[in-house]
């Protein structure tokens, strides 16, 4: 068996592989949790093996005794024995002959290679980087996610139909009758209904007013996606700070609690999932129909409790992918250096829950060009929002701002909407004018915008090369 750090590797030149199951079967990747939930399929193209190895290598712009980073897409065996690599490299997919087969190396390891003449020479392979580990944690909880407008109103059902205990010994599940919502989970689960936002919580025009500003901050705080951060924070406090993560698990604690069960029991629960979030686990913002149909029927502390598990859960994904895409800040020009990725959920004057989708992009400062045209060299932040109005239907807004300039595109899907929001842009233009702000587009267009699909393995799962 070579060294990992000596071993060289021939382009194949019209050697078809085949896949056998030592090849195949046993290996890990980081994609592998969502792999029958995402796209973690390879959509790299790769050089006609046909090819001399120096055209492919030259296809690939890799001149002689330079290294790259390239990463192990897949490990298959040759016809006539050997092994070959699938290697990802600069946006294509190489095949190489390794001859034995590289036992160090796995699907979805990252390493160094080097031209050396018409062949690569492995230099090593690299560790695991902190965005790995973070988007290995997002791809495990992807299939585990509960939509949380939904989630809230059955929450909020369970208020007035109860719950029912578990079976007494001797019992049918069926014979179980429901059960008042216990005190303490009642109790949590109005302070939690009071917390959230109120459809009437900003007036027309009270973007204007002393406060605004501090409302829309804090209610973003209070949103989930900084639950660790500000529990820590909070220290020794006696009372913890109003989050909706961490209201969350309260109603937990104290579900648990009325069944005389512990933390380790809710952590062996299999969570609730929506169906929207399985087929789409990471395209945000992408609004679904949340709704679901009412029931009297009351559920049970143990679909209670896998509700509450997807819920976290989907709050802990919006979390881990906020921090991933972050990480991979810098690993592609044009990329934001900071996304952040949070669900604000908000009530009807019906009481019935709604969620509003924020996505917010920090874009690094313009470079010396732009500076020299007497341009402030600040960061360009983008913000995308959607929500869905029972009257309105579909609403989703895009605004770009570099101060002093502002840009902002509305997409509305009912033609009576997009109407009205027409009415509404001479408002909406002065309000920003008189913020002293550059208003530079400003429109309303019919339909939604065409959002970039997210993929699992290529733009979450892989480091940055």
């Amino acid at each position: 068996m070579p060294d990992i750090n000596s071993m060289t590797m021939k382009l194949n030149e019209g050697q078809p592989p085949i896949r056998t199951p030592d090849a195949s079967a046993g290996r890990t990747s980081a994609a592998q949790p969502g792999a029958n939930i995402g796209d973690a399929g390879t959509s790299s193209q790769r050089p006609d093996p046909l090819q001399t190895a120096q055209q492919q290598l030259a296809q690939l712009r890799l001149a002689k005794n330079e290294s790259t980073l390239a990463r192990v897409a897949d490990i298959l065996q040759q016809r006539g024995g050997g092994y070959e690599l699938l290697l990802e490299l600069r946006g294509q997919t190489l095949a190489v002959s390794t001859g034995a087969k590289p036992q160090e190396l796995s699907v979805g390891d990252l390493i160094k290679v080097m031209r050396a003449g018409n062949e690569l020479q492995l230099m090593g392979k690299l560790a695991p980087s902190q965005d790995a580990g973070i988007a290995r944690a997002l791809a495990q909880r992807l299939p585990w996610q509960q939509n949380l407008q939904a989630g809230l109103s059955q929450l909020l059902q369970a208020m007035t139909t109860g719950v029912k205990l578990e079976p007494q010994p001797g019992q049918l599940p069926s014979q179980a009758l429901p059960q008042p919502l216990p005190a303490g989970a009642r109790e949590n689960l109005q302070v939690l209904l009071n917390s959230l936002i109120k459809s009437d919580g900003l007036a027309p025009g009270a973007g204007k007013a002393d406060g605004a500003g501090q409302q829309v901050r804090q209610w973003l705080s209070e949103s989930g996606i900084f639950a660790e951060s500000r529990l820590l924070q909070s220290g020794s406090a006696t009372t913890p700070p109003a989050d909706l993560k961490l209201a969350l698990a309260r109603v937990v604690s104290t579900l648990l609690a009325t069944q005389g069960q512990g933390a380790d029991h809710f952590n062996r629960l299999t969570p609730l999932s929506s169906h929207e979030l399985v087929q789409a686990p990471l395209q945000f913002p992408q609004l679904t129909s949340a709704q679901s149909p009412a029931s009297s029927e009351a559920a049970s502390v143990g679909q209670t409790l896998r509700l509450l598990a997807g819920m976290l859960n989907r709050i802990t994904v919006n979390q881990l992918h906020s921090q991933v895409l972050t990480a991979r800040a810098g690993a592609e020009p044009g990329t934001p250096i900071n996304t952040l990725l949070v669900e604000l959920p908000w009530v009807t004057p019906q009481q019935e829950p709604r969620i509003a989708q924020l996505r917010l992009e920090q874009y690094p400062q313009e470079d010396e060009s732009s500076r020299s045209a007497n341009r402030s060299a600040i960061s360009e932040w983008r913000l995308s929002l959607s929500m869905d109005l029972d009257e309105a239907g579909p609403l989703h807004f895009d605004v770009s701002f570099r101060y002093p300039s502002v840009s902002a595109q509305v997409w509305a899907e009912k033609q009576s909407t997009l109407r009205q929001v027409h009415k509404e842009l001479p408002l909406l233009r002065q309000s920003l004018i008189d913020l002293g702000l550059e208003v530079k587009d400003l429109d309303c267009r019919r339909g939604s915008p065409q959002q970039t699909q997210t993929r699992l393995e290529h733009r979450l799962v892989d480091t940055k090369a």
